[in-house]
């Protein structure tokens, strides 16, 4: 309720802007929630003079917000985490296709909707992590070995409805198909040291503390406490290894943060701006350097982040992952997947 309090409010106020203000106006819907990205705000105003008003709350309230407005919305930009979110917005028809020179040029065609709905301008990856001389890191080389029966009892993971386990699932449906697919998550619930819980720093914490030996998280969720100002933190990662799976066949399993043009956007070209904006080498290091996600186009400037090495990506278009998510979940409800 909260957060649909704060739309109202917010999109009331839109409604306050004269009409010859709004012309250098863009109106952003975002779930991302780091401060790190009030400077990726500030400089795009600097650059082009265009003011953001900006609407922050989660991923389903924005998404439901925008189908309440419908052609009256004020929405310029969606921004949110996961392709499986920007798929959700897409089935809602909530969002315009785009295309540019600019942005078909530094974004990665497995990185963004075929048809320019959406656009990924942020990665992370979700690689195994392990702890430190408990574990054989040669044991986890793929995704598929974390069914092995070798490991059971060690590993501790979030809950199936988490969109990252889902993104994860789909790609594995896609890799193996939904039988093998299946059988691999039935395998890993037998292994779960407990039931899902917690978020992917949970899983880290836990791991570290002796709780599980082996975790599934987000990169840059480690590399946050790799940065940490608290020594605690530090002291956790320390602890950490890291497996980048699949490196011998499809590579490792990656996602995005994203964004897209409503649908309805009243300021279409300030819109188009600002994702080409987003794109742009600026952009891109406050992605690696604020909230510690690989760039989509350059090079990595963040020493803890780059620390972790080069690995192959999976190269599987990240859509494909919003399509795959109900046989995903449903897949996860049958292993009994919590």
């Amino acid at each position: 309720m909260k957060s649909l309090r704060i739309l109202v409010a917010a999109t009331a106020a839109f409604a306050l802007f004269p009409a010859a203000a709004q012309e250098k106006v863009l109106n952003l819907y975002t779930s991302r929630h780091y401060q790190t990205d009030e400077a990726l705000y500030d400089n795009f105003t600097k650059a082009t003079g265009i003011k953001v008003n900006r609407i922050e709350a989660g991923e389903d309230p924005l998404i439901e917000r925008m189908k309440l407005e419908g052609a009256r919305s004020p929405a310029d930009v969606l921004v949110t985490v996961d392709a499986g979110r920007l798929w959700r917005a897409e089935q809602a028809g909530l969002l315009q296709p785009v295309k540019t020179k600019i942005l078909e040029e530094r974004i990665p065609a497995a990185l963004r909707h075929p048809d320019g709905l959406w656009y990924g301008f942020s990665m992370r990856a979700r690689p195994i992590f392990y702890a430190k001389g408990r574990v054989d890191p040669a044991l986890l080389g793929r995704y598929e070995d974390l069914a092995d029966p070798r490991l059971k009892g060690r590993i501790c993971v979030r809950s199936s409805s988490s969109v990252y386990n889902l993104s994860l699932m789909s790609s594995m449906i896609a890799a193996a198909g939904p039988e093998k697919a299946e059988a691999w998550a039935r395998a890993v619930v037998a292994n779960m040291a407990r039931s899902p819980k917690g978020g992917d720093t949970d899983q880290l914490t836990a791991l570290a503390a002796g709780e599980c030996d082996i975790a599934l998280s987000n990169t840059y969720y480690f590399v946050r406490l790799m940065k940490s100002d608290k020594p605690e933190d530090r002291a956790i990662a320390q602890k950490i290894g890291v497996v980048f799976p699949n490196q011998g066949d499809r590579g490792a399993h990656v996602n995005i943060s994203g964004a897209g043009v409503a649908k309805h956007a009243p300021h279409r070209d300030a819109a188009i701006k600002f994702l080409e904006y987003l794109a742009s080498p600026q952009a891109q290091a406050y992605f690696a350097n604020g909230n510690n996600e690989y760039p989509v186009a350059g090079r990595i400037d963040n020493r803890e982040l780059a620390s972790l090495g080069e690995f192959k990506k999976d190269s599987l278009n990240v859509s494909l992952f919003g399509r795959n998510q109900a046989a995903a979940q449903q897949a996860y409800d049958r292993a009994g997947w919590k």
